[in-house]
């Protein structure tokens, strides 16, 4: 489809309260169906400042262009949801494309990509009212700890007492967890090897007073062989996060197809890699990945 930034601009301008209208009338489904797979397209990037994509450094950049991939990609059978901040799913909202899908409202933005208070991630985007509010059916926030940074303690926390909200809504939150350290020039860095990511989950599975509606996400560990034993660390249902996988597609493919045989592995959240491959041929991406579940 071809997005009218004209048409958006006014409901948005004239009728700001269009968006909660869509929102109330809007079709809803279970989190899960019939197959107990999950299927999410993720475009929360922009918030975080996080624009680029492969050599592309603001890729992301263009509203209209990523509105219309991710129509496309919404429309593409077998895709359940998407997960975005709030400016992307009130457009969304007004364009329809939301009826019938998961949606998941991106909680905590605030740990800006580059920034010296990068892994003090406030929560800056959707809160649990907001999602109860809205009629969305899930959250998510990103937890990243480097031992060696206090700004990881607020973000513990706070994550802490946001698993706790969501769980007095009966409200899933997916927690994406990563063990992190500065590099030489003093870019973050997610460590994925089977120890942190191991430890990741157990830090993350044990935040809050309830554990009854949290899910993880979680990356593929360095070594795909690792996972079976990662994954054992908890039994909180989990779904995958596709990262930047660069020109190597069919290896990232591979990666994911031998996780998602694991028992507590649910589905797929994927982003950047499928809205933008590097062939451009976004509807093949997206197909090739929901064939993986």
């Amino acid at each position: 489809m071809t997005v009218d930034v004209s048409e958006l601009v006014r409901l948005r301008g004239h009728r700001p309260e269009a968006i909660a209208e869509a929102a109330a009338r809007r079709p809803r489904r279970p989190l899960l169906n019939d197959s107990g797979r999950l299927m999410i397209v993720a475009a929360d990037h922009p918030a975080r400042g996080a624009l680029g994509v492969g050599g592309r450094a603001m890729a992301m950049a263009n509203r209209a262009e990523l509105l219309e991939r991710l129509c496309l990609a919404l429309s593409r059978p077998g895709v359940d949801g998407v997960l975005a901040t709030a400016d992307i799913l009130d457009d969304l909202l007004l364009l329809g494309a939301l009826d019938g899908k998961v949606v998941l409202g991106s909680m905590n933005r605030g740990g800006l990509q580059g920034a010296s208070f990068e892994l003090d991630d406030r929560f800056t985007g959707h809160r649990p009212e907001d999602i109860e509010r809205l009629g969305f059916d899930a959250g998510k926030l990103l937890l990243r700890i480097d031992y060696a940074d206090p700004g990881s303690l607020t973000t513990l926390e706070s994550t802490a007492r946001a698993v706790d909200a969501m769980a007095a809504r009966k409200l899933p939150v997916f927690v994406e967890p990563f063990l992190c350290g500065r590099d030489a020039t003093g870019r973050l860095r997610n460590d994925l090897s089977a120890e942190a990511v191991t430890k990741s989950i157990a830090i993350a599975s044990g935040l809050g007073g309830s554990s009854a509606y949290t899910w993880l996400k979680v990356p593929v560990t360095d070594n795909p062989d690792d996972m079976a034993e990662v994954m054992a660390t908890s039994t909180l249902p989990a779904v995958l996060l596709g990262g930047e996988v660069g020109d190597d597609q069919d290896g990232a493919y591979e990666k994911w197809r031998g996780a998602l045989q694991l028992p507590t592995v649910c589905g797929l959240v994927v982003g950047r890699s499928l809205l933008y491959p590097a062939d451009g041929d976004v509807a093949a991406a997206v197909d090739t990945a929901v064939g993986l579940l």
